[in-house]
């Protein structure tokens, strides 16, 4: 499903499944950041741009488990939280300080699309981030560059909002929170 209510493109209409076939939502109604295609989790909807605004400009905490090809090892997860460089729209960016940890135990999920083929070459492992930015399919490519591709990833908290029990295509109304509800910059080193 793509991170918008719906396209003018009457080829991406025949196509690709939009936002609006969940919930009908109120006119002026914007994805608070993005999640690409293959991705899945928490998605916030509002009408409010500030607060859209707020929360993908002012270091807001976004949580993601991602499921890699391969056993990761200490090393490419130092690798990524002190940041690594990826590419961005053709140029060379180096990503900010983030948290990531290895995930023990496997997290109890609705099983994954067919067409991801996970575990189909070689066996998988899990790591939790925790972003203060959120760039261009920035885990996807942090993962790829020391050498671990993501095959699964899911977004699993923004600020202090959680998925908690949803499930796919679940939309719960939350209204009226303050900015303030999702917290201040964390997770920069000093």
């Amino acid at each position: 499903m793509l991170s918008q209510l719906t396209s003018g493109e009457p080829r991406q209409l025949r196509k690709k499944r939009f936002l609006g076939e969940l919930h009908t939502f109120p006119n002026g109604t914007m994805p608070i950041g993005r999640l690409d295609e293959k991705s899945e989790g928490l998605l916030l909807m509002t009408t409010d741009g500030k607060l859209a605004d707020y929360i993908n400009t002012t270091g807001i905490e976004k949580e993601y488990w991602v499921q890699l090809d391969g056993f990761i090892t200490a090393k490419p997860i130092s690798q990524m939280e002190k940041g690594v460089s990826i590419g961005l729209f053709g140029e060379k960016y180096t990503t900010k300080y983030c948290q990531v940890n290895l995930m023990e135990t496997h997290p109890i999920l609705p099983p994954p699309d067919s067409r991801l083929r996970i575990g189909v070459h070689r066996p998988t492992s899990w790591i939790r981030v925790i972003l203060t930015e959120g760039k261009f399919r920035q885990i996807r490519k942090m993962t790829a560059a020391v050498g671990y591709p993501t095959v699964r990833l899911i977004r699993v908290r923004i600020g202090q909002i959680g998925l908690g029990t949803m499930m796919t295509g679940d939309v719960n109304p939350v209204l009226d929170l303050p900015f303030q509800f999702f917290g201040s910059k964390s997770g920069e080193k000093s």
